[in-house]
């Protein structure tokens, strides 16, 4: 078996080192990099405050948006597997032909879950829900007929009101009650929420790397002269952007995090007064969180924004400056 000249394995221990060493290098700038831009960033700690506070404001608006929306539609959920649809038998209807009817009901594959409701007990959830019972009790003949409580499997506006219409077919039923325009008005207020979301995260997203790039636009130009030095002797673009680069990601990376600051502190403020309003209407409901990936998410974007914004800025600088 031949083996390899010891000149080539020479050549290809040196080509192996000079990569480790060029690699080694690199991470070391970057590290260097990253450091100094944020000690430029602390000697100045209200300027840098004042960026991040506006980028946070920036991202907290939409991010607060989400959350409300997503507690509406925890909420559509929550409403949605409640619908129900009532079957109104006639008068005339006796309780074991309102037994018979109930069980042919019950006997529907579309149907989970019924309830047998008489007169009497109907009048007295009327009495209850309207507090008329002085009124009502004067009454000399229950006027109210029984009906059926209906859960149905699939609670979607069109399977619903095909089995309201199946029942309003049967011997003996009156008329079927069936109310999904406020789910459906609900749904229509939440997909038109996504939207605005998605527009403002959008519209806000722009607003950060305005704020960035204009802050990074005035750092270039405070440090020209050095820049113009650095790359009469040879460095390129790539260098000279660098630092810039992390001073963005930096200026993201608090935004982000003052952003979160400031949706939790809000949460905390508004917390006891929602707890309250909801607990009046019976409800039990808790203000939402982005939770760990939500922060995740929102941490990336936000220093995704920032060394965007950074890049577009000292990209666009950087092709006016001239060396001399």
């Amino acid at each position: 078996m031949m083996s390899s000249p010891p000149s080539q394995r020479r050549g290809a221990r040196a080509q192996q080192s000079r990569f480790a060493s060029r690699l080694e290098s690199w991470k070391r700038h970057h590290s260097a990099m990253a450091a100094d831009s944020l000690r430029r960033l602390l000697r100045y700690p209200l300027g840098s405050l004042l960026t991040m506070l506006a980028i946070a404001i920036a991202l907290m608006l939409p991010a607060g948006l989400w959350l409300t929306l997503d507690s509406v539609r925890g909420l559509d959920a929550e409403l949605t597997q409640s619908a129900t649809l009532t079957v109104y038998l006639e008068q005339r209807v006796d309780s074991a032909e309102a037994e018979r009817i109930h069980q042919a009901v019950m006997a529907q594959p579309e149907v989970t879950q019924t309830r047998l409701i008489d007169a009497d007990e109907g009048l007295d959830e009327l009495n209850q829900s309207l507090g008329l019972e002085d009124t009502l009790g004067g009454l000399d003949e229950n006027p109210l007929p029984f009906s059926i409580v209906v859960h149905p499997d699939d609670v979607s506006p069109q399977a619903m009101q095909a089995t309201a219409d199946h029942f309003a077919d049967m011997a003996g039923v009156d008329e079927v009650r069936l109310d999904l325009a406020w789910v459906e008005r609900l749904r229509q207020i939440t997909a038109l929420g996504n939207r605005i979301a998605l527009g403002l995260g959008i519209l806000f997203g722009l607003g950060v790397l305005l704020i960035v790039g204009n802050t990074i636009r005035l750092a270039v130009e405070s440090r020209r002269r050095e820049i113009e030095v650095v790359m009469l002797i040879g460095a390129t673009h790539g260098f000279v952007r660098r630092p810039f680069l992390y001073s963005g990601a930096w200026y993201g990376l608090g935004g982000g995090v003052l952003a979160l600051l400031l949706l939790l502190l809000g949460g905390q403020w508004l917390a006891l007064p929602v707890t309250t309003l909801a607990q009046s209407y019976g409800a039990d409901f808790s203000m939402p969180s982005l939770g760990v990936g939500g922060s995740t998410i929102l941490l990336f974007c936000s220093t995704l924004f920032g060394w965007l914004g950074a890049w577009l800025a000292v990209s666009r600088h950087l092709s006016s400056i001239k060396p001399e």
